[in-house]
């Protein structure tokens, strides 16, 4: 049977659909008579940015629903990135309308993020409540269609979405502040070389890059949109890496956000991941979102390279961890040849070595500074970036839009 359902119906947690297997059924226009200022989402292609999912003459399903990502995965998922959508006026409210055939153990997550200047985005929000609330008003958005499974072989089949943009007060905005959030965290190894991530890269050895357990922060494959810097607690070294997984443990636990946006847990302090919590508090039954009895208090999953190589970590351990996304100023990607840069002590390439910036990591450019002249990846400048306290490297391998400085010359 074909249901129309609220996004919101079938965002519910996977233990609670379980445990209801029903979707409440929705009064509804037909899908081809969308109301005026909403758009339909093309359900038809499916191309290298989307993971796991397949389209029939329209329908979206997972490709292989018994596919696992990981050994400890539970059941199976995937996701269309839908392109972006240009929009007549700005919008800081999308609303979701589903048509799904979605059996029991089936899930549907639409998550909206938006546009905000150049190639920096708003977090992905889930439209849980029938909608999605951005943190600020866009003019571009970009939709994601998630779909999960607990039962092998069975899949959510999805034949229409229905998205239309408001303008509305500012709710639960979540403001970029000068300096990105930061919280410790413990941080563990992810290994699982040869295994595919949740944005569909394939693991490789030595790899660079991180998971949080939540979707909120997922950058689509090849892209650093959502990046983090993790130190060792001694700030000796540091790691500036995309976010390419969910995991560990959760996956709808965004604890860097307020109460007040935060998708589960919300009654956590806000900085502590409910791993963490129920490891050391026994919350939640010292169990996850799952049902599964937590093992260690890892709030970032980090990926061989990061872990043996950007860090120099021999062992699981406690990290400083900064979501870039939530600060603010000019940006630029890091661009290599696929191996990550070193990060400098000063601007010199004899200077020390304070850590790593992967390929495709997105980095807030504090200021510049002139030094040793390089030739990299855009030319050859003798113009530094200081990407952090006491961390430069060279403007030749930041894609940032411009030729000049995009930031102010350091004091």
């Amino acid at each position: 049977m074909v249901r129309t359902v609220k996004a919101r119906r079938v965002m519910a947690a996977v233990l609670a659909v379980l445990a209801s297997g029903a979707v409440t059924s929705l009064a509804a226009s037909p899908a081809n008579a969308a109301p005026e200022g909403s758009w339909r989402a093309d359900l038809s292609t499916v191309d290298g940015d989307d993971v796991n999912v397949h389209s029939d003459d329209g329908v979206l399903s997972l490709e292989n629903a018994a596919w696992h990502r990981k050994p400890d995965s539970i059941g199976s998922q995937g996701y269309l990135l839908l392109a972006e959508q240009k929009l007549g006026k700005p919008v800081n409210r999308v609303s979701a309308q589903v048509t799904a055939d979605a059996p029991k153990g089936t899930e549907v997550e639409v998550a909206v993020r938006g546009k905000l200047n150049g190639n920096d985005w708003t977090e992905w929000t889930p439209t849980e409540g029938g909608a999605a609330q951005l943190s600020t008003s866009v003019s571009t958005v970009q939709v994601r269609i998630g779909l999960r499974t607990v039962n092998d072989g069975v899949t959510a089949k999805v034949s229409d979405v229905t998205l239309q943009g408001e303008l509305g007060p500012q709710v639960n905005a979540i403001g970029a502040a000068a300096a990105p959030l930061t919280y410790k965290v413990y941080g563990t190894r992810e290994g699982l070389v040869g295994g595919t991530t949740a944005n569909g890269h394939v693991i490789k050895s030595r790899d660079h890059f991180v998971a949080l357990p939540s979707g909120r922060g997922l950058a689509p494959k090849n892209t650093g949109n959502y990046t983090v810097r993790i130190c060792r607690t001694d700030n000796s070294r540091c790691e500036y890496a995309p976010v390419w997984d969910v995991g560990p443990w959760n996956t709808k636990d965004d604890y860097w956000n307020p109460s007040a946006t935060r998708q589960m847990w919300k009654n956590l302090p806000q900085g502590k991941p409910e791993a963490q919590a129920a490891y050391q508090d026994g919350y939640n039954g010292g169990k996850d979102e799952f049902g599964r009895k937590v093992a260690n208090p890892a709030g970032i999953d980090l990926a061989d390279g990061t872990f043996w190589d950007g860090l120099k970590m021999t062992d699981n351990g406690w990290v400083n961890v900064s979501y870039l996304w939530t600060g603010s100023g000019p940006t630029g990607v890091v661009s290599t040849a696929g191996d990550p840069m070193n990060v400098r002590a000063s601007a010199s390439t004899s200077a020390a070595i304070k850590g790593l910036a992967a390929n495709y990591a997105k980095v807030t450019i504090e200021c510049y500074v002139e030094g040793e002249t390089v030739t990299g990846k855009f030319g050859t400048s003798n113009i530094w970036d200081r990407i952090g306290p006491g961390h430069y490297i060279s403007d030749t391998y930041l894609q940032t839009g411009s030729d000049l400085p995009v930031a102010p010359k350091c004091s």
